[in-house]
């Protein structure tokens, strides 16, 4: 049997069967620092981190390795070139990591390693995660090791790859699982990165103990691994469903090949799965999901990041729902072109209440339940809707301090410079005895984690509270969050898909006016004199 073949580049490359075959070598480029991932199986000098090449007469040699000797030698390979970048050693979380001048919650960047059977909804809380994070202003990255493999590896051929006597594809692997969280290292060690997510199966415990060795031991990072334990065959079925047949690795397959198939990947993971064990690991701190959040366990968590990410898993769910979001039909104070205040509805405002409670009981929607502010305009806008309602003063708009009920040809006239102040950063600018955006986006924290928990909601709100939640729903930059366009009498229809949302507007026939401000084109000039 032919083990190596050696690509031009003189690289081996590995077929997803265990047998050797053409691949090229993926190195990182300075813009793209992600995308990089090298053969297990590599004898160039410049890769630090590889296997012993093999040929035909060490197949069997090779075979015999066991998992628990080919991470001990990915270790011992880390930690040489870790420590040709950290003489000194192990950085105590004391460090200050990165530079800029925005406070925030992170002094010791985390990892945070997803464990669990495929199918299991690993990537679903991941990329939910990461969105969190990033939009309350923790700097969050997924590192997707299904990623790498695919791109380590040809095109997939079959459940074989991950059968558990193939030794070959074992160790490409570890040898990806290496690479991604070396990468993750590399992006925190680049200055900005605050949370780095490991989306893998992680489901042996030497698998985490090397995690454990890089992440904890050698680079003084925290560790929390995140394990989804499911029983329950309707959901794992639904999982597969949904996600898995427009998974890259099933590309242009059919789906019943695709469930039979992938089934069988998860029988071969389900042979050397080790659930995470509060004895065997009780070093660790892991936090267990069970059947989608019917129960959760929590052993030895630390710190602040840590009891937010606990506290965030612990209100998701994956049910089928849908949520809706409305500003408040047109006010008065919109016709005047004020901003803030607590006017009436307008005459077309009232037209589009009217409207909206014939559209909402068109739809027939089980278990609705509206939400407006303490405002007048939204208490309002919801008047002729048959549901049950609650008032948040959380969802009231945001604070223009002196500014309110002026328009904005007031505001530049009396107050030139918050004006222009404004226009410079208007997602960190706080009016004068007012708020920011960034403001607003804490005070929508507990809204935000009570949606997670919700089925079927509606909420009438205003523009700016909107767009911090369509920021988190749409996973938006806090550079776009202020500039999100949310027309009045529109609504808009968000249902939560595999790894995102889906976004519907629908437009009410009824006129109002625009009261979107766009970026100004002066602005990008002014940060640039500057």
């Amino acid at each position: 049997m032919e083990v190596g073949r050696r690509s031009d580049n003189g690289s081996v490359g590995w077929d997803l069967n265990g047998v050797a075959g053409p691949c090229t070598k993926v190195v990182k480029s300075p813009s793209e620092r992600i995308n990089r991932t090298v053969s297990p199986i590599d004898s160039s000098e410049d890769n630090d981190l590889c296997l012993p090449n093999p040929d035909a007469t060490s197949m069997q040699q090779r075979q015999s390795v066991t998992k628990s000797d080919i991470i001990d030698e990915l270790l011992e390979a880390f930690q040489r070139k870790w420590m040709t970048l950290r003489p000194h050693g192990r950085v105590q979380s004391a460090t200050i990591w990165r530079n800029g001048e925005r406070v925030n919650y992170v002094n010791t960047p985390h990892v945070i390693a997803l464990v669990g059977l495929p199918a299991r909804g690993k990537t679903y809380m991941g990329k939910k995660l990461s969105r969190y994070l990033n939009w309350i202003g923790i700097n969050t990255k997924v590192f997707n090791l299904g990623e790498y493999r695919r791109q380590a590896t040809e095109a997939y051929k079959s459940h074989d790859f991950f059968r558990p006597d193939n030794t070959e594809a074992m160790a490409l692997r570890e040898r990806v699982a290496v690479d991604a969280l070396e990468d993750a290292c590399e992006w925190i060690e680049g200055g900005g990165g605050e949370v780095a997510v490991f989306d893998a199966t992680n489901t042996t415990r030497d698998r985490r103990r090397m995690i454990h060795s890089i992440v904890v031991e050698k680079m003084g990072y925290k560790l929390l691994f995140v394990e989804s334990i499911c029983n329950d065959p309707k959901i794992v079925q639904a999982t597969i469903k949904e996600v898995k047949v427009n998974s890259p690795d099933y590309k242009d397959v059919e789906n019943e090949t695709v469930l039979n198939d992938f089934l069988l990947r998860i029988q071969h993971y389900e042979a050397l799965y080790e659930p995470l064990d509060e004895i065997l690991e009780s070093h660790l701190s892991f936090m267990k999901i069970f059947n989608t959040g019917a129960k959760v366990l929590v052993h030895r968590h630390e710190g602040h990041i840590q009891s937010r990410v606990i506290y965030y898993l612990m209100n998701i769910h994956i049910l089928p729902r849908t949520i809706y979001l409305t500003r408040h039909g047109e006010s008065c104070h919109n016709r005047q072109g004020k901003i803030g205040g607590d006017s009436d509805l307008s005459e077309k405002g009232w037209n589009y209440a009217r409207t909206l409670g014939d559209f909402i009981k068109t739809q027939r929607i089980r278990d609705l339940k509206v939400w407006t502010s303490w405002m007048k305009r939204t208490i309002q806008t919801a008047s002729y809707i048959e549901a049950p309602q609650e008032r948040w003063k959380a969802l009231n708009e945001i604070d223009a301090g002196i500014c309110e009920e002026m328009t904005y040809e007031e505001i530049e006239a009396k107050h030139p410079d918050e004006f222009r102040n404004r226009d410079l950063d208007k997602f960190h600018y706080r009016y004068p005895r007012g708020e920011s955006y960034e403001d607003l986006v804490a005070r929508l924290e507990p809204v935000i984690m009570e949606l997670e928990r919700q089925k079927n909601v509606l909420v009438i709100g205003h523009q700016a509270v909107l767009r911090c939640l369509l920021a988190y729903f749409l996973d938006r930059t806090a550079d776009q969050l202020p500039y999100i366009e949310v027309p009045l009498h529109t609504i808009i229809k968000l249902t939560p898909v595999a790894y995102g949302c889906k976004m519907e507007e629908i437009h009410m026939p009824i006129e109002a006016v625009n009261t979107h401000r766009p970026k100004p084109a002066t602005c990008t000039s002014i940060q640039n004199d500057q």
